[in-house]
C-alpha cells in the first residue's frame, strides 16, 4: 500500500491536537484554568474533522484517519528527540 500524503497543515493540526489533549491529560500546577486548552481541542478537533482533504478518494480510505494520527505522533517524536 502506497502512504497517503497528507496536505502539512492537516499534520500540523494533529500534532497540535496531540499536545493539547497531552496537556490536558498531565495538568501542571503552574497552569491556569483548563478552559482554554480544552476550547482549543474542541477547535481542532472540528479543522480536522472537516478538513478538504477528507473528501478526496485518499482521504476516504478507511485507514486515512488512523494513519494521519500515526504520522503526527511520529512527526513529534522525530522533533523531540532533535530538541
Amino acid at each position: 500500500m502506497e502512504p497517503i500524503a497528507f496536505p502539512q497543515d492537516l499534520v500540523q493540526a494533529q500534532r497540535d491536537w496531540i499536545r493539547t489533549y497531552e496537556a490536558l491529560a498531565h495538568p501542571h500546577p503552574g497552569l491556569p484554568h483548563n478552559t482554554g486548552l480544552r476550547r482549543r481541542l474542541l477547535e481542532l478537533s472540528a479543522e480536522i474533522w472537516w478538513h478538504p482533504f477528507f473528501t478526496t478518494s485518499a482521504g476516504r480510505a478507511p485507514t486515512a484517519r488512523v494513519e494521519l494520527r500515526r504520522l503526527a505522533r511520529e512527526c513529534g517524536q522525530r522533533t523531540a528527540r532533535a530538541s
